[in-house]
């Protein structure tokens, strides 16, 4: 069977956050785009729903914000930690100088839905579903296209330039040999399930104990929880077996103490491996790596998705003239790096303060739970619950649509 071929502008690996987002900005500006997306739909459970106020700024910078929430979602216009009896307001975004400040949870599957169809309104949008990116077509040195699996055989794209979004595990970014700076993380995360009733408290909570730690988030009819461990307890968490596990939860957030055996069995229960890393270069000449593929976050903050919309934001701002004007060179790659580098550095900072401060010494705790000194200094300082806020929720260098919309 001969292979198919197909030649566009750009081809994108990865139809998540950052992928979307790129594809979506790149169309409206007029340039051709191909996004490869390896599973038949967007449906899966336990990624990062959050939709942050810069990226909620960047869908008004579009004209789409107000259409997108009248999607169904909560929103977060406060976070709180709980030791023991004591709840601690660590951030309020309300204080934003923002047009949306909140935090919205909605389904990343209902975000990225959205993102396709309002991006399939330009001509220049294709995306195609079930076609995994495997390998990248080298050209003396220039990555020229990708060669993508499907169920009716292998295909190749040919592309003046490659960007790769396909997350954590990026496989485009080993295929071009770009290595990683691993920064490491001392914690794994449980996610699962449990469903809420009228009388519980109406917020997105962190309920730390001795040796273990809960975030709770209200998704209106049930509870995204996720029970911090230690890096790779996996294994020992399971031998101690279900019933010890409802009951650590059910001891750090005594409303859900009804409701824990919901969970009858391990399935129901998803590990994410915490990793922490960056590349060294984001880039060779025809290929650019962007979100997680080029940056793993932490979950602390929920700002991957955050940081990854802003990645897409800035290289269509930055390349969308080069690719209409003739081809992408390594200068304007390297420029998308040194503008988006210092962000993600910054961040990664913050994350890793966060969990050697916070989430080590309360995994390592044996006795009564004590907020650590973190904590106890916001508490006495209200005033400092404004940087959190800002952190979370605009980050270190927000991005904003330059390109213009061609019809």
């Amino acid at each position: 069977m001969s292979l198919q071929r197909f030649s566009v502008k750009c081809c994108i690996a990865g139809g998540g956050p950052a992928g979307l987002m790129a594809g979506h900005l790149l169309a409206r500006a007029g340039i051709e785009v191909l996004v490869l997306e390896k599973h038949a739909d967007f449906l899966r459970d336990f990624r990062g729903d959050t939709i942050h106020p810069s990226t909620l700024e960047v869908m008004h910078e579009l004209y789409l914000a107000e259409k997108l929430l009248k999607l169904p979602h909560e929103k977060i216009r406060s976070f709180n930690f709980h030791v023991g009896e004591r709840i601690i307001p660590i951030a309020d975004f309300t204080g934003l100088a923002m047009r949306y400040p909140f935090i919205a949870i909605m389904p990343q599957w209902e975000f990225l839905n959205f993102l396709a169809t309002t991006a399939a309104r330009y001509a220049g949008f294709n995306l195609m579903k079930e076609a995994e990116a495997i390998e990248l077509v080298d050209d003396a040195g220039r990555i020229a296209g990708v060669r993508a699996r499907t169920p009716s055989g292998d295909i190749e794209v040919l592309a003046d330039l490659v960007i790769a979004a396909d997350g954590r595990g990026s496989v485009l970014r080993d295929r071009a040999g770009l290595k990683a700076v691993e920064i490491g993380a001392p914690m794994d995360v449980l996610w699962f399930r449990l469903s809420r009733v009228a009388t519980d408290p109406r917020e997105v909570m962190a309920r730390l104990g001795a040796g273990v730690a809960l975030i709770a988030i209200d998704r209106g009819d049930y509870w995204q929880c996720g029970c911090i461990i230690p890096k790779g307890a996996m294994e020992t968490t399971r031998k101690r077996g279900l019933e010890a596990f409802r009951r650590r939860i059910a001891d750090l957030a005594p409303f859900l103490r009804g409701r824990v055996k919901e969970l009858r069995d391990w399935e129901q229960i998803k590990l994410l491996t915490v990793t922490v890393d960056r590349l060294v270069q984001w880039y060779r000449p025809g290929l650019l790596c962007i979100g997680d593929a080029a940056h793993a976050m932490s979950p602390i903050g929920g700002v991957g998705i955050n940081l990854a919309i802003q990645d897409a934001v800035a290289a269509a701002n930055l390349l969308t003239r080069p690719l209409l004007e003739g081809g992408v060179e390594v200068e304007h790659l390297r420029a998308l790096q040194h503008r988006r580098e210092l962000p993600t550095r910054l961040t990664q900072t913050v994350q890793v303060f966060i969990q050697n401060r916070i989430v080590k010494p309360v995994l390592q705790g044996k006795g009564e739970a004590r907020p650590p000194w973190p904590l106890r200094l916001i508490a006495r300082f209200p005033r400092l619950r404004r940087l959190p806020a800002r952190l979370i929720g605009i980050g270190f260098r927000p991005e904003h649509v330059e390109t213009k919309a061609v019809r």
